[in-house]
Parts: C-alpha cells; structure tokens; sequence
C-alpha cells in the first residue's frame, strides 16, 4: 500500500486529506460537544448536500460552470445555513434547539429537489455522501489546507475565550467577552470544517468523526486539555485505519472510518468498566 501511495496522486490527497480532518474534526468536535452542539453537525452536514446537489445540477444544465467544484457551494451552503442558524436560535430565544430541525429540514427538502431534478443520484453525489478515496483530488487537498490553518489559528488566537464560553455562557457575557461575535465564527469555522470533511468522511456520516472520538476520549480524560489529545489522537486512529480499510476491501471510506471510531468508543468503554471492577475489588 505504501507503494500506492507513492506512486498515486489521488492516493496521496486522500491520506493527506485524511490525516488533516482527523486532526481538526475532533479538535473543533470537542467545544462543539461541550457546548451541546452536536446535532448541528448534523444539519449543516443536510445543507452542505443541498449545495452538492444543486452545483452537480448547475454542473449539468448550464455549460459554463461544467467545470465548477462542488465543494464551493458546498461550503457556500454550509456557511449559509449556519448563519440562518445562529439568526435563529437569536429569534427563538426559549427555544432555540428549533433552529436545528428548521435548518436540516430545509436543507434536506433542497436536496431532495436538486437530486430529482438531476433525475437521481450520480457516482460524483454517492462519492460526496459516503466519501470517496480515488475522488479527493489535488484542489480539494489545498481547500483542507486552507481550512485547517483557519480552524487551528481561531482556537489558537480565541483558545480561552472559548472555553469560558463553552461552559458558563453567562459568565462569559458578564466578563464582557463578545459572546456573539466569538459564536458566530465559531459556527462559520463548523461549516468549514464540515464542509471539508465530506470528501473523505461523507456528507451523511461527517458529524460522527466530530463526535464519536470526543465521545470516546471524554471517558478516559482528566482535564479539558487531555481530552483534545485523546480526541485528536482517537480521531486520526479511526481516519487512517478506516482509510487503509478502505483501500483494502474497496469500501466507502467514510462507513470503515466511522465503524473504526465506533470500534475505539467501544473499546474505550469496556476498559473503562473493566479498570473500574479492578479497583473496586482492590478495595
């Protein structure tokens, strides 16, 4: 396989790819699940679709833009719909969690729409909603670059600001800190993150690699810092031995990714539970 990889270009950006979202997925997963955000993962992963969707149908119907990467207004769509999030959960201010289901509602009833009018799913929309190794290619690799320097330099720069934030929201706001504007971004840097996720992860499964390895590394973690090492190193774990399977066994790569990260929950859970039973008859 190292050979392949050598050798292969496509090879190449995949692993590369890979390897950066297995570093930034969990690493921005982590305040997503702290701060209770998870399932809106979800629903800009829905809205991320309608914008694949309708660019391989502009793709199709309009000459000029034959050529135009999907991932664009992918990412347009993706930070478009979390903006209408965050308007909002602002309008619905004690019932804020109605964001969520408006926005993946709206984005899968666009998807559904696009895809029909495409006359139904093509290999290019299966690639993007289950993740493809041979489709990741030289341009993609550069936008997860790009991305990842963004969310690495946002935590970087606003690392305690954000931690305030994500566990006493009140406080926050009585420090004086611009809680809006620091959400606002930091739903933005979701979108993008999600956004470059879906090549290699899928539409439908991306929210599970931001997740599942926090889920995992928050059983085991002594402290906040501890948990975004195990997330991170969880999470790269689950992208290369799920892309290596998937190499082998010529699957989706986002489904072996997934069911690795699954895989590492479990484990994580059992020993957990067995370290427990140890202690306690120690005692």
């Amino acid at each position: 396989m190292l050979a392949s990889i050598l050798h292969y270009e496509f090879l190449q950006n995949a692993f590369l790819a890979g390897i950066i979202i297995g570093l930034i997925a969990p690493l921005l997963g982590v305040f997503v699940v702290v701060r209770r955000l998870s399932l809106i993962a979800d629903a800009l992963s829905h809205v991320t679709l309608a914008g694949i969707a309708g660019s391989l149908y502009l793709s199709q119907t309009v000459t000029g833009l034959a050529t135009l990467n999907p991932l664009y207004l992918g990412i347009t769509a993706a930070v478009g719909g979390s903006m209408l999030i965050e308007k909002l959960r602002r309008l619905y201010k004690h019932f804020e969690e109605l964001a969520i289901p408006i926005i993946m509602s709206a984005g899968l009833g666009m998807s559904a729409i696009f895809i029909s009018l495409a006359q139904g799913f093509s290999t290019d929309l299966f690639s993007y909603l289950f993740g493809s190794v041979s489709a990741v290619s030289r341009q993609d690799l550069y936008i997860v670059i790009g991305i990842a320097l963004i969310v690495i330099l946002f935590i970087f720069l606003v690392y305690k600001e954000l931690f305030v934030l994500s566990f006493d929201d009140e406080y926050a706001k009585a420090s004086g800190l611009p809680t809006k504007v620091i959400h606002t971004i930091f739903m933005i840097i979701t979108a993008l993150v999600i956004a470059a996720s879906m090549r290699i992860v899928g539409i439908l499964l991306v929210s599970s690699l931001i997740t599942l390895p926090v889920a995992a590394s928050i059983r085991i973690a002594k402290s906040f810092k501890q948990t975004i090492v195990y997330s991170i190193v969880f999470g790269e774990l689950a992208v290369i031995i799920g892309l290596v399977s998937a190499f082998y066994l010529n699957l989706a790569p986002g489904g072996t990714i997934v069911i690795t990260s699954i895989i590492i929950l479990l484990i994580v859970l059992i020993g957990k539970k067995i370290s427990k039973a140890m202690v306690a008859r120690t005692e």
